[in-house]
């Protein structure tokens, strides 16, 4: 079987899916990638470049479509370069986000187009409008309306949807739901666990182990999307009553989601002039910016209590990684984290804006270990069950319409099918 694999940042959500493409004998894989995307070994990348970047002076709620369009070009013009050395793949498996999966039907009109429909913005009900201190305006709502179209194109275009939770799922038309699947790509549990004798010296020499009263952050960017400023604004009361603890901050400098705060280069910035922390408080928290991937599965390792927030938005990887390595994650009863954790029997929920009740729960998990040691057992028991890389590879495979590997086969299935019927919370 002949199968193109297309996302800007390739291999993005896609590499364990074609890790196992690679080495298939009955494949034969092309992926294709922005310029810029970081690849993979064992899979060869045909990297695409814009020919021209989008008119200046146009409209701004238009100018993502035009930028969409571009993509969606220069994807094309890749893929009539394999039409015409022969390849014509029976399979397309998209990230369509940017535009790139746009034009893919009109050079291979009979090649079935599997989209990945990662999030359908809303003006209400989501991120959106979701924190007060960000309020919508009306410029907002039409930008979101007009940046929908090319999502829905997208839905329009393709044979089928993967949403990677329910409540992600949730968000897309009515109309087209019933070609959505929802199932997670899966997360690497078997370089995840926790580990005793896990130790780490910070960069002002300071030597942190496992056991100690750890907290741990972590986001690709510290923002308020992913609730830095409630973590921050927790921090004081958490410090001052426990004279031992030690926060790791994982995460840029960047934006990934939202906008740059007024007056200050970065949200890191921003909270620390406005907290305006005691030195002897501030000599405690450690901001380790973005680290080398086993550095992150070591703080993962020291947390005593892990902190996760988010808006009503994309769930993180790094929450059920973090969950897979036995944290006891401190999450926000907001719907895709509590699509996962149930409170007080796999990790414990709190409102995510509610400074003082974030604190008291850190607090209570360092003060009382011993309490939340069964909540760490059942969360890494239920990623463990529910995310493996077998099952969201196996489902896949299940949509590609390729043959599976026959271990552990209807562990996998079975996997995926309970992930399937999570509910929308």
């Amino acid at each position: 079987m002949k199968i193109a694999v297309i996302h800007q940042n390739f291999p993005g959500q896609f590499r364990h899916l074609c890790a196992h493409l690679a080495q298939r004998a009955d494949v034969q894989l092309v992926a294709i990638g922005h310029e810029s995307a970081p690849g993979m070994p064992g899979v060869a990348l045909r990297r695409y470049t814009l020919h021209r970047k989008p008119t200046e002076g146009v409209h701004h709620y238009v100018v993502g479509f035009e930028r969409a369009v571009l993509y969606g070009q220069a994807v094309a013009r890749e893929l009539h370069d394999l039409k015409a050395k022969g390849f014509e793949p029976d399979v397309v498996i998209a990230h369509p986000g940017w535009g790139e999966a746009l034009l893919v039907k009109d050079v291979f009109p009979h090649t079935r187009l599997i989209n990945f429909c990662e999030y359908y913005y809303r003006a209400e009900g989501a991120d959106a409008d979701f924190d007060p201190a960000h309020p919508l305006r009306f410029d907002d709502r039409a930008r979101i309306t007009t940046r929908n179209a090319l999502h829905l194109l997208n839905l329009e275009l393709c044979d089928v949807g993967v949403a990677p939770t329910a409540w992600q799922r949730s968000l897309h038309p009515h109309a087209y739901r019933h070609k959505i699947h929802t199932l997670h790509e899966g997360i690497d549990i078997a370089g995840l666990a926790p580990d005793p004798a896990a130790r780490m010296e910070l960069p002002n020499g300071t030597v942190v182990r496992a056991g100690d009263e750890v907290i741990t952050y972590v986001a690709r960017n510290l923002e308020p999307y992913r609730g830095f400023p409630s973590f921050m604004s927790a921090l004081p009361a958490v410090l001052q009553a426990r004279p031992n603890a030690q926060v790791l901050i994982v995460g840029g400098d960047e934006v990934s989601y939202g906008s740059k705060p007024k007056g200050h280069a970065s949200w890191r910035e921003a909270m620390l002039a406005e907290l305006d922390l005691p030195e002897a408080l501030l000599a405690r928290v450690h901001f380790l910016g973005k680290l080398a991937y086993p550095d992150y599965k070591r703080v993962l390792q020291l947390s005593a209590a892990h902190v996760y927030l988010t808006y009503p938005f994309v769930l993180s990887w790094s929450m059920l990684e973090a969950m897979a390595s036995g944290c006891l994650v401190i999450g926000s009863a907001t719907a895709p984290v509590q699509e996962v954790i149930r409170d007080g029997q796999n990790g414990v929920l709190v409102d995510f804006f509610d400074v003082p009740g974030i604190a008291a729960r850190v607090i209570a998990a360092l003060t009382h270990p011993e309490r939340f040691a069964p909540l760490r057992v059942a969360g890494r028991a239920l990623v463990r069950e529910r995310y493996p890389l077998a099952a969201g590879v196996r489902g896949y495979l299940d949509l590609i319409g390729l043959p599976q590997p026959r271990r552990e086969l209807a562990k996998g299935r079975a996997a995926a099918v309970k992930a399937a019927k999570m509910p929308v919370v």
